[in-house]
């Protein structure tokens, strides 16, 4: 026997059990994204560059052989940690696009080579397509060479993420953002935010999928 309105009841309770269930993910994504934006900006308005063994530079951008203003950024606050003789190898990360004649850490090498760096104090990684692939040719380099200390430069808000997958593959490493070179509008602002706590949430569902 059906009691009249027991499947209207039923009804709401499922709406209700729905509502709730997305609220509460709603809740738990906010909470989320605002602990990975308190990170990235902890980690982007904070320098630690420190005595080391290496400073490496994440790569970004170029354009035929010549740094992006990206990339020049990056490099030039390198070669000013290095001339302040906080380490005596730079390592260059970054390979290129399919049918480049000119990979990231190849124009990172010519330009520091360019800028009175020693051919000997170089190593240019130049096979890595994103930022974990760099962080784990950065490793393979410094188990190579006894690197135990590594300053890593990069855009500030990308060293958080950059510091995670260091540490992931067993790097003990020094944050370093290189100067911003403006302010940047909001909506720039917003996507590179943007960018960087949804890949860190990928990386780190990943991690545990």
């Amino acid at each position: 026997m059906i009691v009249p309105g027991t499947n209207l009841k039923r009804g709401h309770a499922g709406r209700r059990f729905i509502l709730n269930t997305v609220l509460v993910l709603i809740a738990a994504a906010a909470a989320w994204s605002a602990w990975v934006y308190g990170q990235i900006r902890y980690y982007a308005d904070r320098d630690e560059a420190q005595p080391a063994n290496a400073i490496a530079v994440f790569g970004a951008a170029e354009y035929d052989g010549r740094p992006s203003p990206v990339l020049r950024a990056r490099l030039d606050h390198a070669l000013e940690l290095y001339q302040r003789g906080l380490a005596p190898l730079m390592i260059t990360l970054g390979g290129g696009d399919v049918g480049d004649t000119h990979s990231e850490g190849g124009v990172g090498h010519d330009y520091l080579l360019a800028h009175g760096v020693p051919e000997s104090a170089i190593i240019a990684e130049t096979q890595s397509n994103n930022t974990a692939e760099s962080a784990a040719r950065l490793a393979v380099i410094a188990r190579t060479n006894h690197l135990s200390r590594i300053i890593v430069v990069s855009d500030g808000t990308h060293l958080f993420r950059i510091h995670a997958l260091c540490e992931k593959n067993g790097l003990h490493v020094f944050t370093s953002p290189r100067p911003a070179a403006g302010s940047l509008d909001w909506q720039e602002s917003f996507a590179r935010m943007a960018h960087e706590i949804l890949s860190y949430t990928a990386w780190r569902l990943h991690l545990h999928g």
